[in-house]
């Protein structure tokens, strides 16, 4: 039999056969090469699993994209990579996402300087609607922004 090291479809990248037969003195097979990922890239899903949207109201306004504008840079990208991980990853627990019930969820996200953001969405259909976000700065979530995020998912379910 022959054993093939390298790319198993024979591409320019690996192109080395060995002739080595079924047998105790079999050469361990070799680690995955790039050129292995390169033809399996199809097999790996890199589509969103719950796409994110702002929620919008009836004015237009969208609390949470302005909210997001006025946060420094670098706790922009913070959030935004934390929100990309749900995006990608759902359904997806603890450290960066928690449940708080009635079908109301939030993104966690350590912001610089200690402080800590959390953006609370819904699942619309196949969507996430980011309803509400805000700076932590108690351990227990404010009622406050609990009610305007229960407010907010009600006109949009």
């Amino acid at each position: 039999m022959k054993y093939r090291r390298g790319c198993m479809t024979r591409c320019a990248n690996w192109p080395y056969d060995a002739e080595v037969k079924w047998s105790s003195d079999r050469p361990r097979a070799p680690l995955p090469s790039m050129c292995h990922f390169w033809h399996n890239q199809r097999l790996i899903d890199r589509s969103k699993k719950l796409p994110a949207f702002f929620y919008e109201s009836a004015l237009g306004n969208r609390p949470v994209r302005e909210w997001l504008l006025g946060l420094s840079f670098e706790d922009r990208k913070l959030v935004g990579r934390d929100i990309q991980k749900v995006e990608f990853g759902w359904p997806l627990g603890m450290p960066y996402c928690r449940g708080l019930g009635n079908g109301l969820w939030e993104v966690r996200s350590d912001l610089t300087d200690g402080k800590i953001g959390r953006v609370m969405f819904c699942v619309a259909g196949e969507r996430m609607v980011l309803l509400h976000g805000f700076v932590k700065k108690t351990q227990k979530t404010p009622a406050r922004d609990l009610r305007l995020a229960v407010k907010r998912m009600k006109e949009v379910l």
